[in-house]
Parts: structure tokens; C-alpha cells; sequence
């Protein structure tokens, strides 16, 4: 059971990844390894800005890739 739970696990990764969304535990499990003691972005927070990195989303406009 705890080989299928990993196998999802990693599915449901790369199918984020393969629509621009970063793993949120990874980048929890990142920062508190090198950057012990500085501030972890809530889920919502770290959305925002992978979503803003992707697509520009400034001032209202979203800047596409053409």
C-alpha cells in the first residue's frame, strides 16, 4: 500500500509540474532545510506567486507568451 501511495504521489507531481504548478510540500520541505527559521509561504500565498511567475499577472493584465 505505502508503494501505490507513492506512485500517486509522485502522478499527481508531475501532472502539477506538467501544468506549471510547483509542489507545495517540496517547497515547504525546501525551505525549512536550507532556510531554517526564515518564513514558509501559506499554500495560498505560494499559489499566487508561482501563478504571477508563470503567467506575469501584474497590475490586472495577464502577460501571455506571445
Amino acid at each position: 500500500m505505502d508503494r501505490i501511495a507513492r506512485v500517486w504521489r509522485r502522478a499527481v507531481q508531475t501532472a502539477r509540474l506538467m501544468v506549471g504548478i510547483h509542489d507545495y510540500d517540496t517547497y515547504v520541505a525546501h525551505r525549512r532545510a536550507q532556510h531554517p527559521g526564515e518564513p514558509v509561504m501559506s499554500y495560498q500565498e505560494f499559489f499566487r506567486e508561482r501563478q504571477k511567475a508563470r503567467y506575469g499577472c501584474e497590475g490586472g493584465r495577464i502577460r501571455g507568451c506571445c
